[in-house]
């Protein structure tokens, strides 16, 4: 059975998941329309993930005897300066959302919530691959953008990026 203190800060989780995939989609659109369909369907994955990720505590929190919120999440940024910057973007929000699962962990053990924290060890260790994927496309812009045919380089080489990584369970 899960405590209404686990149950309200899991629901608050699904709100933050809702929000990363609504700002992944914006991204999506936001290259698409700027000719960067490589990237587009790299930020469109990033979205489907997000939302089975939300979906994934859903579930999670109704099979617990718990009852998972629906959220309203606000718009999200629909424009944006530079492909770096999405990508900037998109890991100042994975590692606010490590930030918030750790704080989920830490408040499992707390409350002696073993099957929450038996759970959350997979939001880390997703967390941790999120990460490194958004610091490695980070480096790669970095190091091609100097070329003038960098960017096509980019919109060809990101969409392959954690393709080969574990596929996400489905919910």
């Amino acid at each position: 059975m899960l405590s209404k203190k686990m149950e309200t800060a899991l629901n608050e989780q699904i709100v933050r998941e809702f929000a990363a995939e609504q700002l992944y989609l914006s991204m999506a659109s936001w290259c698409e329309t700027n000719k960067l369909p490589g990237v587009a369907s790299f930020f469109y994955r990033q979205s489907r993930e997000e939302r089975e990720h939300m979906l994934k505590l859903v579930r999670y929190i109704n099979k617990t005897d718990g009852v998972a919120e629906v959220p309203a999440c606000k718009a999200p940024q629909k424009a944006f300066k530079s492909l770096l910057e999405t990508m900037e973007l998109s890991l100042a929000g994975e590692r606010a959302v490590s930030k918030a699962i750790n704080a989920l962990v830490d408040m499992s053990l707390t409350i002696k919530d073993y099957q929450s924290f038996n759970f959350l060890q997979w939001y880390v260790s997703e967390q941790h691959e999120e990460e490194a994927l958004f610091t490695d496309v980070i480096d790669m812009i970095k190091l091609f953008s100097k070329d003038e045919k960098g960017l096509f380089f980019l919109d060809r080489e990101i969409p392959k990026i954690g393709q080969n990584s574990d596929q996400i369970e489905k919910v």
